[in-house]
C-alpha cells in the first residue's frame, strides 16, 4: 500500500518576517513520523531555513496511508495553506501507479519515489530554472494547465490500475487546456515546465500531448481534428498503468521478458478504453497502434503503410521525439536538434513528408 513519506514546500514567507537578499530560502516540511521529519530536516538545514511539523498532528498514525479518507482530508487541509508554494514535493514509499497518481491529485508538483535521496532532493529544490521562470512574489501561475493535465493523467492511470471507469470528458477537457496553453505560450514553455515538475511516465504523457498538439497546430488542422489528435495523445499510454513501475522506470537495458511486457501496453490500453463511451474508434486505433511503423516492423500488429492512419502517423512521430527529449534521473535531456536528426534517420519507418513538416515543431516553434 502507498504511504505519503514527506511533503516539502518551499514558499515565500508571508508571516511578517521580511527576508533579506542574503536570507536562505524557506522550506516547510511535513512528515508522518518523527524519524522521517528529523531525517529530512537534517538534509535540508545546511541550505535552507526549515520549519517542520508532523502531518498527523495528534500523533495517532504510524504512517500516512493515501487511501485513507481521513488522511487525504488532512493532507488537503495542509495543502490549502501551502497553495502558494512553487514546489510541493512528495516522497513516497512502495511506489505504485495509484500512489503516484494520488500524490499528483493531492497537489504535488514533484513526486520522488523510494528512500530519501539527498542529491535528488536538493537538485529539485535548488533547480535554477524554477527561479528564472517563477512569477513575482510567489504568486501562482495564472494558467494551471500543467497541474490540471497532470491531475487528469494521474486520475486516468489510477482508474486503469484499479479497473474503474474513466472520466473521459474530464481528460478531454484537460487536453483542451494544454492546447490553449501552447497556443498562447508556445511549445518550448510547455516542455520546460513539464520537465521541471514531473517525472517518468507522467512526464512522458504530458510531453507527448504537448508535442502532438503543436504538431497539429503547425499542420493547420481544424478544431475537431486537433481535439481528436489531442485526445489520442492524452490516452495513448494508458496501458502502461498495467506495467510495474520497476520495469517502466528501469534505467538499464530491458531483458527480453521485460521488453515483451512493455510491448503489451498498447493492447492493454485499447482493451481498457474500448468499453468507454466518448472514445471514438479513431482514438482507440491510435492507442493500439502508436508503435507501428510504415515498414511493418512495429508492434503489436505489424501494420504496414496503408493500414496506418494519419492520426497514428502524427502521434508516432510526436511520441518518439518526446521520449528522446524527456528528462530522466538516469539520462540527460537530449537536445532537440539531435532528437530530430534521429527521426530523420528512421527512413522507411516514418512518413517522410510528416517528418519534414515536423522540423519547425522540433527546432523553431
Amino acid at each position: 500500500m502507498q504511504n505519503a513519506r514527506t511533503i516539502h514546500s518551499p514558499v515565500n514567507r508571508d508571516d511578517g518576517v521580511r527576508e533579506t537578499e542574503t536570507a536562505r530560502p524557506f522550506v516547510h516540511v511535513l512528515a508522518d513520523t518523527s524519524d522521517k521529519l528529523s531525517g529530512i530536516c537534517s538534509i535540508l538545514e545546511r541550505k535552507f531555513t526549515v520549519a517542520g511539523e508532523r502531518l498527523d498532528a495528534d500523533a495517532k498514525l504510524s504512517q500516512v496511508e493515501l487511501r485513507d479518507v481521513d488522511n487525504i482530508a488532512a493532507i488537503k487541509r495542509r495543502a490549502g495553506k501551502l497553495a502558494r508554494a512553487r514546489k510541493r514535493i512528495f516522497l513516497v514509499e512502495h511506489t505504485s501507479h495509484v500512489g503516484i497518481s494520488q500524490a499528483y491529485a493531492l497537489g504535488a508538483t514533484h513526486v520522488l519515489p523510494g528512500t530519501i535521496n539527498r542529491i535528488q532532493l536538493l537538485a529539485v529544490l535548488t533547480d535554477p530554472a524554477d527561479e528564472a521562470s517563477a512569477p513575482p512574489n510567489g504568486t501562482a501561475q495564472p494558467d494551471n494547465a500543467v497541474e490540471t493535465a497532470a491531475t487528469a493523467i494521474a486520475s486516468m492511470f489510477a482508474c486503469a490500475t484499479l479497473g474503474q471507469p474513466l472520466e473521459v470528458e474530464a481528460t478531454k477537457a484537460a487536453g483542451r487546456k494544454i492546447a490553449d496553453r501552447i497556443t498562447q505560450h508556445g511549445l518550448s514553455e510547455w516542455l520546460t515546465t513539464v520537465r521541471r515538475h514531473h517525472e517518468g511516465t507522467y512526464q512522458h504523457c504530458l510531453l507527448v500531448t504537448g508535442v502532438t498538439i503543436d504538431f497539429g497546430l503547425s499542420l493547420g488542422l481544424g478544431r475537431r481534428d486537433l481535439e481528436r489528435l489531442c485526445s489520442a495523445a492524452m490516452f495513448h499510454d494508458i496501458g502502461k498503468a498495467r506495467i510495474p513501475l520497476a520495469i517502466l522506470e528501469k534505467p538499464g537495458r530491458l531483458d527480453p521478458e521485460e521488453r515483451a511486457t512493455i510491448e503489451a501496453h498498447p493492447v492493454a490500453g485499447f482493451e481498457f478504453l474500448k468499453g468507454h463511451e466518448g472514445i471514438s474508434p479513431e482514438i482507440l486505433d491510435a492507442v493500439r497502434h502508436h508503435h507501428e511503423y510504415l515498414d511493418g516492423s512495429g508492434y503489436p500488429d505489424a501494420l504496414c503503410a496503408a493500414s496506418i492512419s494519419d492520426v497514428v502517423r502524427i502521434l508516432t512521430i510526436s511520441d518518439i521525439f518526446a521520449a528522446l527529449i524527456e528528462r530522466r534521473s538516469y539520462k540527460p535531456t537530449m537536445p532537440r536538434t539531435e532528437a530530430y536528426n534521429i527521426l530523420c534517420g528512421m527512413t522507411g519507418k516514418l512518413e517522410k513528408a510528416l517528418v519534414a513538416s515536423f522540423k519547425q515543431v522540433a527546432l523553431t516553434r
